[in-house]
């Protein structure tokens, strides 16, 4: 009696799985082919000594002021040496780096005031409300700064350009921005996490992003521009439009994020998007051939990991559902649905393990089953078939984008990382379930905090 429960609870586990899998597979595989077609078109237009560089750039016919927006909260072991190497980096180039802060944070004040006292480029903004609020919260305080300035100095800002506390910049990018936001209402540049350090678990974690936005910032989001679908900002490395990020804001006194968000930046993107402002993913590369992109050091333990894309689940595909609601055409709910589809795929990862795990109880229990109670299905062999095929191509792509940002070692290694990812994405989605259910049931969203580091940037030379 207990046996045949169990096969089929295992049966409607598999057909759940492996139906689950054939969805994600294919959906991923038609990514895979948008891609492939559009750098086979791209490579017979746009030859690669055509192609635009830094070095051939041509400065902008309406240069003008860019504003530089960072939250902080608890950041006083990196935003010091972030803020040195921006200042580096941009040289005398026309910017102000407004950074915000909590007047309960003394630690990262100091830090910030020590630069700023030298440096008229930065700005510090200091909440009226004790920290953590939200990530949003305190972009809307250096907001509101950004106005005060602009009315002390008679200067109207061009573009606002997003970084968090630990990015290491690039120093191209405001040259870059001053003159794509003519054309463009959002800019994004690539995001490319720094190899992670220590541990081989600790590496095992930060890289796993490395693999992730190697085919996230290499593949994906090239396809959505490909499609004229909206443009999510990542929250760094990107680019709004002045005016347009202002016709966000709900009324003047406001400020443009939506402070009870934790994806601001992501509803950013697509608010714009739905409004009519066009965005673009750019990447190109400087003279000496690298990518212009912000770099950073991720996350590179289990318990931060976690509670990172927690919130990304929370305000992606958990809040997205009403908040950003389904607006544009096939190419868009195409992509919302990708967006959206993290915790139901966590609940698909799930299921395959348990499968496994039934299947080996029902293995070793065997001589005890009647042969005819064994779930296998024509649908399901199938389906197996399918999936082994499509999960092979997962894999080999996998490598393939890792492999060309970080090098073939990386590219190797990024197989076995996969099931770290596998692991972190449930814990993540169960956590994020939890969270979310309690906002609903009255519990404000605050700023999850995790610890950032900032790499030494003599290593990094």
């Amino acid at each position: 009696m207990l046996f045949g429960a169990l096969q089929a609870l295992h049966y409607e586990i598999l057909l759940f799985a492996v139906i689950g899998f054939a969805l994600g597979g294919l959906d991923d595989l038609a990514i895979d082919l948008l891609f492939l077609m559009r750098r086979g078109w791209r490579a017979v237009r746009y030859p690669r000594r055509l192609r635009m560089t830094m070095a051939t750039l041509p400065p902008s016919s309406t240069p003008g002021r860019i504003a530089i927006f960072i939250p902080a909260w608890q950041e006083a072991d990196v935003i010091g040496a972030m803020l040195r190497h921006a200042v580096h980096c941009w040289g005398d180039a026309d910017y102000r780096i407004f950074v915000g802060a909590y007047p309960n944070d003394p630690a990262t004040i100091d830090a910030i005031a020590s630069i700023a006292i030298d440096q008229p480029h930065i700005i510090l903004c200091l909440n009226d409300r004790p920290g953590p609020t939200t990530k949003a919260d305190c972009l809307n305080i250096n907001w509101r700064s950004m106005l005060a300035e602009e009315g002390r100095s008679g200067i109207r800002f061009k573009a606002i350009v997003m970084h968090d506390a630990e990015d290491v910049v690039h120093p191209d990018e405001i040259r870059l921005f001053d003159h794509m936001i003519d054309r463009f209402a959002l800019v994004q540049l690539p995001v490319l996490p720094l190899p992670g350090r220590g541990t081989w678990f600790s590496r095992a974690i930060a890289n796993h992003y490395c693999d992730e936005f190697a085919e996230a910032h290499g593949k994906s989001l090239t396809v959505r521009e490909f499609l004229g679908a909206s443009i999510p900002s990542a929250g760094v490395a990107c680019a709004f439009e002045r005016n347009i990020l202002a016709a966000l804001a709900p009324h003047a006194g406001a400020g443009p994020f939506d402070p009870g968000s934790l994806t601001e930046d992501y509803e950013a993107g697509l608010r714009i998007a739905d409004m009519g402002g066009r965005g673009i993913f750019l990447r190109i590369r400087d003279a000496q051939g690298r990518l212009v992109a912000t770099r950073e050091y991720f996350p590179d333990s289990a318990p931060a990991a976690i509670r990172q894309k927690a919130r990304w689940i929370i305000g992606i595909s958990l809040a997205g559902w009403d908040r950003m609601g389904w607006q544009g055409g096939p190419a868009e709910w195409w992509m919302r649905i990708r967006d959206r589809r993290a915790t139901l795929a966590a609940l698909i990862i799930v299921a395959a393990y348990a499968t496994l795990l039934l299947w080996s109880m029902l293995e070793l229990a065997r001589p005890f089953l009647a042969p005819q109670m064994r779930p296998s299905t024509p649908l399901i062999d199938s389906l197996l078939t399918l999936n082994l095929w499509l999960m092979a191509w997962r894999i080999m792509m996998r490598a393939i984008f890792a492999g060309h940002a970080y090098g073939w070692r990386h590219g190797l290694a990024a197989v076995p990382r996969m099931f770290v990812g596998n692991a972190i994405a449930i814990l993540a989605a169960r956590r994020a379930v939890i969270l979310y259910v309690q906002s609903l049931l009255g519990k404000p969203l605050v700023w999850d905090k995790t610890q950032h580091h900032f790499p030494n940037m003599e290593e990094q030379a």
